[in-house]
């Protein structure tokens, strides 16, 4: 958001830097300003057409793309490229929000309790875990529609992606015929993949070249534990050049 603000004040600047450039004339190597001269340059926009001062996504424009940050499940950098009017290629890479799978990864510590993993012949219980690192990549293919009818500069668009999935987990857990207190922790790394089907919308009717959206992702599992799914998505902002 940081980043957002610095650019919105950058770009700003610019436009301001560029409008009272225009309303110079120079004369003998020196700039001065003349009442002729600001009032040639002076251009009255409508209202309605003031917020477009910076359009994207123009019909004759393409192909654009976009960078910029998603705020969700997973919270990521992201970049989608814009090839023509109807279709896009996104891509996201970040941290998953971990709290939300609490649950499941306390399910599959009994993955990790072989004997291969754990140098013991004794059973063992589950008795706290903490995430290391568990980052996320996706690629999506994405369909756009116009929605100008419900609000100028929005579309809704479907898709489907692929997603990849990096944990890093450290598991603490007890022998059950160990002695009494001890806790013992194993580390192990989780890597899997699955398909995902992708809904949203995306808002470009702003002064800057920059669009809102927000969009609902239901990924399944098909390499480490087939058909687990689950629901992710969020918002996020891309500068568009």
């Amino acid at each position: 958001m940081h980043f957002t603000k610095s650019f919105s004040f950058v770009m700003i600047g610019f436009l301001i830097t560029v409008s009272s450039y225009g309303q110079r004339v120079h004369h003998g190597g020196k700039v001065v300003h003349t009442r002729t001269q600001h009032k040639k340059n002076v251009i009255k926009m409508p209202r309605s057409k003031a917020k477009t001062i910076c359009p994207i996504f123009e019909d004759t424009g393409y192909p654009y793309q976009g960078l910029g940050i998603k705020f969700g499940d997973p919270f990521a950098f992201t970049y989608k490229y814009y090839p023509v009017k109807h279709w896009g290629i996104a891509a996201d890479v970040g941290r998953s929000a971990s709290g939300l799978y609490s649950r499941y990864y306390t399910e599959i510590f009994d993955e990790y309790t072989n004997p291969d993993t754990i140098d013991t012949g004794e059973s063992v219980r589950y008795y706290s875990h903490k995430v290391k690192s568990d980052w996320v990549g996706e690629v999506k293919l994405l369909y756009h529609v116009d929605a100008e009818k419900i609000s100028p500069g929005l579309q809704a668009y479907a898709g489907l992606g692929w997603e990849m999935r990096f944990l890093k987990i450290r598991y603490d857990y007890q022998e059950e015929y160990g002695p009494e207190n001890q806790i013992e922790d194993i580390e192990v790394n989780r890597f899997t993949q699955g398909i995902e089907a992708v809904i949203g919308i995306e808002y470009s009717y702003f002064k800057l070249p920059v669009s809102a959206f927000m969009e609902l992702e239901y990924y399944v599992d098909l390499m480490k534990d087939p058909g687990w799914r689950k629901v992710q998505g969020g918002v996020g902002l891309r500068y568009i050049f």
